[in-house]
């Protein structure tokens, strides 16, 4: 079975990317593999801390570790968007494959010192586990959006400095590097976001080398997304449409079957819904 990071590295050569969807519960990572099982193609799993901790830490590690198992299948698992060193720490002490330290909000001096507190932590670890640092305030909330949030802007000033990316990758030794392009976390109401920088993506790709990480993909078109992976972006991440995609399921289910009481039945739509959104975007991000 091929590592994390040999996935990423094969992704890098063939100029695709690894799609990393996000889970709340066992019918969002069904529903997640069997769209990467149907086209063949790796898959990440991420939990953010919420979700985390309301599937359990542990737990959720046990739920892809079977599926990886039994099927012997490339589904890796990542910690995202993690704001300290202590649950970093919990997390590469669980066994997840790579995790995410988020310091896009604080200091650069802060977010360096507390990044390669993680990496060091990592590479003493015994096992091989990717650390991805971010640079850049893309919002933190995975939802439908009336407006950009508060805090993220698009001008030039505002954007991950392919300089600084540079500088902040020499700094901590981190693995992956997830910068702001012009993507946002969540998903505006109308159901695009605004295009993506596709030069600034190119930019900081030729600056850091180390593979880039598209964080709030949700929104985002095919046009952009095939831009990005060609200029230098590994891995896309998706959340926002894919809880939408589950309640869009649970809702018909039970509008369908108002009198259904057993959850394995109605359920199954919204597992449904979820394979159908994430094998459309694994299509598009390996060019099938």
């Amino acid at each position: 079975m091929k590592t994390l990071r040999e996935a990423v590295q094969e992704a890098e050569e063939k100029k695709v990317a690894i799609g990393h969807f996000n889970i709340s519960n066992l019918e969002g990572l069904w529903g997640v593999f069997r769209a990467a099982q149907s086209l063949n193609v790796p898959v990440i799993i991420g939990v953010s801390e919420g979700e985390r901790d309301f599937m359990g830490v542990r737990q959720v590690k046990a739920l892809v570790d079977s599926i990886q198992k039994e099927y012997d299948y490339p589904i890796f698992l990542n910690a995202d968007h993690t704001y300290s060193f202590e649950r970093v720490k919990e997390v590469i002490d669980a066994g997840y494959d790579s995790v995410i330290f988020d310091g896009a909000n604080i200091s650069f001096e802060e977010n360096v010192r507390l990044a390669k507190q993680c990496v060091d932590y990592a590479r003493a670890c015994g096992r091989d586990v990717l650390v991805e640092g971010e640079l850049g305030f893309i919002g933190q909330s995975s939802k439908i959006l009336d407006e950009i949030p508060e805090g993220v802007s698009f001008d030039d000033a505002s954007l991950t400095s392919p300089s600084k990316a540079k500088e902040f990758i020499e700094l901590t030794g981190i693995d992956m590097l997830a910068p702001a392009v012009g993507n946002v976390h969540g998903m505006l109401r109308g159901g695009v976001d605004p295009k993506l920088r596709i030069d600034v993506v190119k930019s900081i790709k030729e600056a850091v080398g180390v593979p880039l990480v598209l964080h709030g993909g949700s929104g985002n078109s095919e046009e952009d997304f095939k831009q990005a992976i060609a200029n230098g972006v590994s891995i896309v991440h998706i959340n926002t449409e894919i809880r939408v995609a589950y309640k869009k399921g649970l809702q018909l289910a039970l509008q369908e079957n108002p009198d259904e009481v057993a959850p394995y039945k109605f359920l199954r739509q919204a597992v449904k819904e979820v394979q159908t959104v994430a094998e459309a975007k694994l299509r598009m991000f390996n060019n099938l």
